[in-house]
């Protein structure tokens, strides 16, 4: 197996896909996701337009599917629900199709959804999603963060950096067959530095700033939690997820 870590969708290669792509966006996205997954929900369906969304979910029976639109951090007007994962409950989601555009993650969806396989992992499933790489052994792997409207965030960096810590053996010049480029050690060491106190790093990253402005302090502290979800949230075709 060899990993690469791309801290935004755009810094992807535009000539070639992996034999696995795994979307991280923890604020909040994937976390978002996985859990809706793991409420029961029939599945997630993700846009990168939100008039597309809207569209395409017309076509539903209103009982049967949930609109949750975000930009900038809010809800869009319109949706049922904005991103925040908490809440996605059972008794919200269950059985339903769950139509998502967000600012960022539905973004980087889209950019890796030919793929041969595309996974999306956040904190609260990390250990499902690593589980799955162990066990498949994908030739390569893709971590692609989301960042934030075309740059570079600390959590999604850091969620890529704990992946990438279990599936590799301990760092030294003898795994340099396996690192496909330098963000992956970046990654490792950033999640090295912080895996103890991820809701610090959460408050002192821009989106976490952001998100506590609109205050959603109980989103970072839901996505800060580690492998508490047993989900593999996973592509059954182009952005929809099961």
């Amino acid at each position: 197996m060899k990993l690469f870590v791309y801290e935004t969708p755009e810094a992807t290669p535009t000539d070639y896909l992996p034999d696995c792509a795994v979307v991280i966006d923890v604020l909040r996205a994937t976390t978002t996701i996985a859990t809706v997954l793991a409420a029961g929900a029939e599945a997630v369906q993700a846009f990168s337009d939100i008039e597309e969304l809207m569209d395409v979910s017309a076509k539903w029976e209103t009982k049967l599917r949930l609109r949750a639109g975000e930009r900038g951090g809010a809800k869009v007007e319109g949706c049922d629900l904005g991103n925040s994962p908490l809440d996605c409950t059972c008794e919200l989601v269950k059985g339903k199709r769950f139509f998502l555009s967000t600012t960022n993650g539905t973004r980087a969806l889209h950019r890796v959804e030919n793929s041969s396989v595309v996974l999306t992992a956040a904190f609260v499933n990390d250990h499902s999603v690593i589980d799955y790489l162990k066990q498949e052994q994908p030739e390569t792997v893709w971590l692609v963060c989301s960042g934030w409207q075309g740059s570079y965030s600390l959590e999604d960096t850091a969620c890529a950096g704990k992946i990438a810590s279990l599936l590799l053996p301990p760092l030294s010049h003898k795994i340099a067959k396996s690192v496909g480029n330098d963000e992956v050690i970046g990654a490792i060491a950033l999640y090295s530095q912080w895996q103890d106190n991820l809701l610090e790093l959460f408050h002192l990253s821009s989106h976490g700033q952001r998100l506590l402005r609109l205050g959603q302090t109980e989103d970072l502290a839901y996505c800060a939690q580690q492998n508490v979800l047993k989900v593999i949230p996973t592509q059954k075709e182009p952005s929809i997820l099961v």
